[in-house]
């Protein structure tokens, strides 16, 4: 459908300008990306916790384990490549039921992996179909929503992503203690087919979605210009280095807390994950403090407190841990939910496709996440515990740095 057809559609003649906060369709589009987020990290981490267990389940090492994290998010990177330009051809809504559904039927699978090798080609694939809803969502939510209530709608969604992050986590954990490591990916697994059925319910049709040309040099166009963007190629490197800072401490906190001087066991150990709400709060604080006061003046905030909760964790204090665990928690996702609500608002300000450049910043995120996440494992190998947080804390430096940079940048909103 052209716009000028669109809009004859409408009542009155004009263009749908977005639901506005506090209307139905607003709460149901914020309450179905919330599930849809919770759902997708509670499934791409949702070997984190049980680590510990697979490596004495399988006869691997704890580096080897890192790759059931790593290898689902290198999928994902390499899938978002795909999936973004796709639906900046097809929609986006299809895609994020498709992906739901399909990776909590993989998700359930790998309980019943027979080996270390098909597990690993499983947790592959069940990146590759998780990508369908990150690659649209910061698309759907600019498009849909009225654009007084971009920054904060990106924060609620992130915020969803937090939660199931710590879902995820502490789902598994607890489960792996009682009943094995099995029953815990299964039990992550259902947990994704109810979030599934609840988007399915609850989410809105696309009314603003205007689809692209389609082709081989259409797609090399809008590539090329989703590269050629300065303050967005900074937002593509402050995704990958804010989410390696990240995964490469929680891919190893796991190890720490199971050795002296704590000895605690899988799920006393998954309790830590209880941090992950307060990404949720930072996240929805730093939106609306993005929307009141802008995104460059926010992002470099959240740099600073990610630095902060690293270096808490070094004494051998668990109140230490976990204070350092909040706070970093809530420093990261302050970061990328100002960053990931940015682009699609900078790539639609620049006619660049809000999907391309959506799915380039989390090509780069992913990207981060695997190999910083990987490196995490040979750190703690090396160095133990100070290894890991040297790593953590280089990546957020560099994430600062990036993000005093954009600063300098010409704005284009």
């Amino acid at each position: 459908m052209s716009v000028t057809e669109r809009t004859r559609a409408l009542p009155g003649g004009s263009a749908h300008d977005g639901h506005l906060p506090g209307s139905g369709p607003y709460r149901r589009v914020v309450a179905a990306l919330f599930a849809a987020g919770l759902a997708t990290f509670a499934l791409l981490y949702s070997t984190q916790a049980v680590l510990p267990e697979l490596a004495a389940q399988f006869d691997v090492t704890s580096a080897d384990t890192t790759l059931t994290v790593s290898l689902t998010t290198l999928g994902l990177g390499a899938a978002l490549l795909v999936a973004g330009p796709l639906s900046d051809v097809r929609g986006r809504t299809w895609l994020i039921h498709l992906s739901l559904t399909l990776s909590s039927l993989i998700a359930l699978a790998c309980a019943f992996a027979p080996t270390w090798g098909t597990l690993l080609a499983l947790r592959l694939l069940a990146g590759v179909a998780l990508a369908g809803l990150p690659a649209v969502a910061t698309a759907y939510l600019r498009e849909e929503l009225h654009p007084s209530s971009h920054a904060r709608a990106a924060g609620l969604y992130i915020g969803g992503t937090a939660l199931g992050g710590m879902a995820g986590r502490l789902l598994t954990g607890a489960v792996a203690e009682a009943a094995g490591w099995r029953w815990a990916l299964a039990a992550a697994a259902v947990l994704g087919l109810l979030c599934a059925v609840t988007v399915r319910l609850l989410l809105p049709s696309s009314r603003n979605f205007v689809p692209v040309p389609t082709g081989a040099r259409a797609l090399l166009g809008m590539t090329r210009r989703a590269l050629s963007d300065r303050g967005l190629l900074v937002l593509y490197a402050i995704g990958g280095c804010s989410s390696g800072a990240l995964l490469a401490v929680f891919n190893t906190v796991g190890f720490r807390l199971e050795a002296a001087p704590f000895d605690l066991g899988l799920g006393a150990a998954s309790l830590v994950f209880l941090v992950y709400p307060l990404g949720t709060i930072s996240s929805v604080l730093f939106g609306r403090l993005a929307d009141t006061y802008g995104r460059r003046t926010v992002l470099p905030a959240g740099c600073l407190a990610a630095v902060v909760g690293a270096l808490l964790t070094l004494p051998d204090s668990l109140m230490f841990v976990v204070a350092g665990l909040g706070l970093l928690t809530a420093g990261f996702f302050a970061v990328h939910g100002v960053a990931s609500g940015w682009v699609p608002a900078r790539a639609h300000a620049g006619s660049v496709s809000t999907g391309q450049a959506a799915s380039l910043y989390l090509f780069t995120y992913y990207l981060g996440s695997s190999v910083f996440g990987t490196l995490a494992g040979p750190a703690w190998h090396v160095a133990t515990w100070p290894g890991v947080v040297t790593l953590s804390v280089a990546l957020l430096a560099a994430t600062g740095v990036l993000a005093m940079y954009l600063r300098r940048i010409p704005t284009k909103l």
